[in-house]
């Protein structure tokens, strides 16, 4: 689902009586002058703040311009119907059977859609999706979070639901949970749902509260470098990262009533992390630095402190690499080659790390050189990357009604 042109009605059309589309006119399908709701949500980078303090993260992040796109349409039975466009395949459910099958991939984030709306008590009865997108897979940019946020938008319009935006993400973070047995970052949905053009947002995830900062990188591109990096295994050391911040945080706390890292400076962790094991004192220290970054960061955006924006980003990817290491040797020399790019303001990975791509603030005169710097990875690594510049966009909303 990656890599297609504008939007356009006609990519919504259902075709056949499989499709359970309004072409069909029959066996409980719709005439051709049913109402079609197409919604967009954008993917996302996190600039700072991931892998922080669990359930109650601080972030610097933004939507970036590539789109999942969801088209809703009633049916006159209780089906639901799935057609990914980009990959030409069709899932089926019922309203009745809506739960997660791991066979249904990407439908089952619908579902989750689904779910949110039907248990509010909307009329939910059978329904046609189609889904659509150009963000770039499993590279760390919330597509799937998109897909989400995108049928939730599409159904609030369709139906006409009055709930927030922060209520929406808030419930779409549950139902995830709640279908795929993992608690996603409500950040991601968050900067969804409440992203502006050439804004950032700081959002604060203990109180699910965001603030709005102005672009400062007016004569700058934002370039995203996928490493290629198979990512095989990741999940389990993603969850021993867990493990060990739940750990270092239960034996923290028991002389302090701090319920998150957010309570304790870099100089109360040296004070009361003796006890712990070597291990959990790096995964600790980087993300209570994180959460000072992420806080200075948002005061240098606001002043327009590049220089001390820059370091700030540099310091959060050496971060990764040494404390909590997640990164990869491949990550690592981009983000290098970035750094000896006279015109780069930053560059850091994103994402869950041990591959997946890196992020990079370049002045515009200073892309070409750049991209001549990363050629000879693919002869060191073995990996053709991908080089992908985005803009600072606008968050999910409704695109025809």
């Amino acid at each position: 689902m990656s890599d297609i042109g504008p939007i356009h009605r006609k990519e919504y059309e259902f075709n056949t009586g499989r499709s359970g589309g309004p072409s069909a006119g029959k066996n409980g399908q719709n005439s051709s002058a049913e109402k079609i709701v197409i919604a967009r949500a954008p993917g996302r980078i996190h600039f700072l703040g991931e892998h922080s303090d669990p359930g109650a993260g601080l972030y610097l992040s933004a939507a970036i311009d590539r789109y999942m796109n969801v088209a809703v349409s009633a049916r006159k039975d209780n089906s639901l119907r799935f057609f990914a466009a980009n990959l030409g395949e069709r899932k089926r459910s019922t309203l009745a059977n809506l739960k997660y099958k791991r066979e249904d991939r990407w439908a089952n984030f619908i579902k989750v859609a689904v779910y949110i709306f039907a248990e509010m008590g909307c009329p939910v009865k059978g329904l046609n999706f189609t889904v659509t997108g150009d963000i770039p897979q499993q590279i760390g940019l919330a597509s799937s979070s998109a897909i989400e946020t995108a049928a939730a938008v599409a159904l609030k319009g369709g139906y006409h639901v009055k709930i927030s935006d922060m209520e929406l993400a808030r419930r779409l973070s549950e139902v995830h949970a709640l279908f795929f047995g993992n608690t996603p970052e409500p950040a991601d949905y968050i900067a969804g749902l409440f992203a502006r053009k050439d804004q950032f947002l700081i959002i604060d995830e203990a109180n699910l509260t965001v603030q709005k900062i102005k672009s400062p990188f007016t004569c700058c591109k934002f370039l995203l470098t996928d490493s290629r990096v198979p990512r095989l295994g990741i999940d389990g050391e993603l969850g021993t990262r867990k493990r060990e911040l739940r750990t270092a945080l239960d034996m923290l706390s028991q002389n302090r009533d701090e319920a998150g890292f957010r309570g304790f400076a870099e100089t109360d962790l040296a004070e009361f992390a003796g006890n712990l094991p070597e291990e959990l004192r790096r995964r600790s220290l980087h993300v209570v630095q994180e959460i000072r970054r992420v806080q200075d960061a948002g005061d240098c955006l606001f002043h327009a402190d590049l220089p001390g924006f820059s370091r700030l980003i540099f310091h959060s990817h050496e971060s990764l690499r040494d404390l909590f290491e997640v990164s990869c040797p491949e990550v690592d020399w981009m983000v290098k080659r970035a750094q000896e790019t006279e015109g780069v303001l930053g560059a850091r990975m994103t994402g869950q790390g041990f591959g997946g791509c890196t992020y990079t603030i370049i002045k515009n005169e200073a892309v070409g050189e750049y991209r001549k710097r990363v050629e000879d990875y693919e002869r060191i690594f073995g990996f053709r990357p991908g080089i992908y510049e985005v803009k600072l966009a606008t968050g999910s909303r409704v695109v025809v009604e």
